[in-house]
């Protein structure tokens, strides 16, 4: 579709602007959250494969998981400013902004990310040893994270492209993509880890290589999409004007964004430095109960995922009132689902830590933590469902300085108290506290959102 179409194209765009509040939400939502067990899945599948090579590999894997989650959150980040900025001008402006915002979107993410991948290559072992890894443990990351980092545009570069197809209100696309992903990612861990045939075996360093290969499927499925089927890709190198000013209006959002997702694993760093102190089993153990409570909060961040697009959209055209009755459809959903999940955890935490790994301390470890900290889902449903209105409707600043308030006001000291105290228990039970305040703090401020308007 050439440059210039009908105004009327971004309008069959704001699809999400009419109709049902309740019914867009769980048209968005529940394709994401097939897609986000898809992507947490590699961290899942990857745990339970390295975690046959025994204790020493797993705790290996699970001191890379808040590096990986922060490089993640970058991708989410960028990803979320594309998504807001996109939905309102689906609602309020022309095909051709839409389409220009796009193609600036994927260069701009192209450029970062090979900032990051020259940094983190660089900084490996440094890194780890900070976070407590001692220098055997430091060999098995390096194997893993030197391939990891080489994949970071197959990571980066198709999250952003997949937040373009959500603000156009299609989340069964990019569900899809991330789904086929997902089972390569599952085919292939236990043929690069393990070895067959004339696959030799690689350990820890096969599960990056698996990673990297799967992922590659996502970042040309994409471009396909966006290119074949949404018609939002311009084949030409941007104007350095117009990718300025598309940068500066994407990183308005991206940057807070990504700050408030990179809050999460920063703090996960440091609380396995801290879990670092009760020994390899407790932090083999965190890692393993980090992994269920991500497969736990799916559908809380699938709900986030749909409501970006639906605040977006219908805050760009003015509809102030269908961002309330989202809001309001959302936080019921997190206190019915919180609950529900804090029970469920409760009763089947030792049985799941023990597919991972039957170590005693690990399963120990892992059981204190998914019996104390479920029960703040609640609220740290609410706070994410927060932040997502805020920064679908250009207010990130708000968000950041919400996550910072739960992990480093509340979290992080109240975690190295428990620490200094010798109790692991009382580390998972900072995070408890910290997520039950925080969620009501949140809700507050999105009261206030909808009042100003």
């Amino acid at each position: 579709m050439p440059a210039g179409d009908t105004p009327g194209e971004t309008g069959s765009r704001a699809r999400l602007t009419s109709g049902s509040v309740t019914r867009h939400l769980a048209a968005m939502s529940v394709p994401m959250a097939w897609g986000i067990l898809a992507v947490i899945s590699f961290n899942v599948a990857d745990t339970y494969f390295v975690g046959q090579l025994g204790t020493g590999p797993l705790a290996a894997l699970s001191f890379t998981f808040p590096v990986v989650m922060t490089v993640m959150s970058l991708a989410l980040g960028l990803g979320i400013g594309v998504a807001s900025v996109l939905s309102r001008a689906i609602g309020a402006r022309g095909e051709d902004e839409v389409r220009r915002l796009t193609t600036d979107s994927l260069v701009l993410a192209t450029l970062i990310v090979l900032a990051f991948v020259a940094l983190g290559l660089a900084t490996i072992d440094p890194l780890f040893a900070a976070l407590g890894a001692d220098a055997a443990t430091r060999v098995l990351i390096a194997d893993y994270m030197t391939i990891w980092y080489l994949g970071m545009p197959f990571i980066v570069v198709p999250m952003v492209g997949n937040n373009a197809i959500r603000a156009c209100g299609d989340a069964r696309l990019p569900s899809a993509i991330m789904t086929a992903a997902a089972v390569l990612n599952i085919l292939l861990d236990p043929l690069f880890i393990f070895g067959w045939g004339p696959v030799p075996a690689m350990g820890i360093q096969g599960a990056a290589v698996a990673s990297l290969a799967a992922r590659a499927t996502t970042l040309v499925l994409a471009l396909a999409i966006l290119h074949y089927r949404m018609r939002l890709i311009a084949w030409r190198w941007p104007r350095p004007g117009h990718l300025w000013r598309s940068a500066r209006e994407i990183l308005h959002v991206a940057l807070p964004a990504a700050a408030t997702n990179m809050v999460n694993p920063i703090a996960v760093a440091v609380i396995t430095a801290l879990v670092a102190r009760f020994g390899p089993a407790s932090v083999a153990g965190f890692g393993v109960a980090t992994r269920i409570e991500a497969f736990a909060l799916i559908p809380l961040l699938a709900l986030t995922a749909g409501l970006g697009p639906v605040v977006g959209q219908n805050w760009g055209g003015g509809h102030v009132d269908r961002v309330a009755r989202a809001l309001r459809g959302a936080a019921v959903f997190c206190l019915g689902y919180g609950v529900l999940v804090a029970g469920l955890l409760a009763l089947a935490a030792p049985s799941l830590a023990a597919l991972f790994d039957d170590h005693p301390e690990t399963v120990g470890a892992a059981t204190l933590y998914l019996w104390l900290v479920p029960v703040s889902f609640t609220g740290y449903g609410v706070l994410i469902c927060v932040n997502a209105a805020l920064n679908a409707a250009g207010r990130p600043l708000a968000a950041t300085a919400l996550m910072a308030l739960r992990t480093f006001v509340l979290y992080v000291p109240l975690a190295w108290l428990a620490a200094a105290w010798g109790s692991l228990g009382g580390v998972f039970a900072a995070a408890t506290a910290a997520g039950l305040v925080a969620g009501g703090l949140a809700w507050r401020r999105g009261l206030r959102l909808i009042a100003r308007g």
